[in-house]
């Protein structure tokens, strides 16, 4: 599938929400049924996910904190962008939109595939397919999304962390491409 596909196709998802429908995955990773996403959270359903570490054309890293508004984690710090995979969506396209409309972008280069890991803890259960991908366009965050954001180096961020609230799977996705 070419960007354009993908794009067309992510033109015709869904609004996300707690009533986006999405696929239930088993240990495999294989659809075994649907469900709405509140009804995902509420009773910790494994689903997909996707999350992608921007770079802009310094190698510096996309940080931000989400929005009050947010579904889950709300008002943390994130050093990933991201979000579930909708029913019958693949995790390629759904890293592209994801990473699209969290930077404000149109026309991003594909996000490359770096890694894939079970996110789990007592509240959440997913698989989550990690992606890198530089953005060398002026970004414009979602105001729904992002409360805040910045572009830092890898030494400015790993000063920050330790005194940040982060997003737990986002923090797991750095440490894991970090240790790469």
């Amino acid at each position: 599938m070419t960007d354009q596909e993908r794009r067309r196709g992510r033109e015709r998802q869904p609004a996300r929400s707690a009533d986006e429908l999405l696929d239930i995955v088993d240990e495999r990773d294989r659809v075994v049924g649907q469900r709405l996403r509140g009804e995902v959270y509420e009773k910790r359903l494994r689903h997909r996910s996707t999350s992608i570490r921007v770079r802009d054309g310094a190698g510096r890293i996309f940080v931000h904190r989400r929005t009050p508004t947010k579904l889950i984690f709300p008002s943390m710090y994130d050093v990933v962008v991201g979000g579930v995979v909708g029913a019958g969506e693949d995790y390629d396209t759904a890293a592209l939109r994801e990473a699209e409309e969290e930077l404000g972008v149109s026309g991003l280069p594909m996000p490359e595939r770096q890694l894939k890991f079970l996110f789990e803890t007592p509240d959440y259960s997913w698989f989550l397919q990690v992606y890198e991908v530089v953005c060398t366009l002026p970004v414009q965050p979602q105001a729904e999304e992002v409360e805040w954001w910045d572009f830092l180096s890898e030494d400015e961020l790993e000063r920050r962390l330790p005194g940040w609230d982060v997003v737990p799977d986002g923090l797991e996705c750095h440490r894991r491409l970090n240790a790469r």
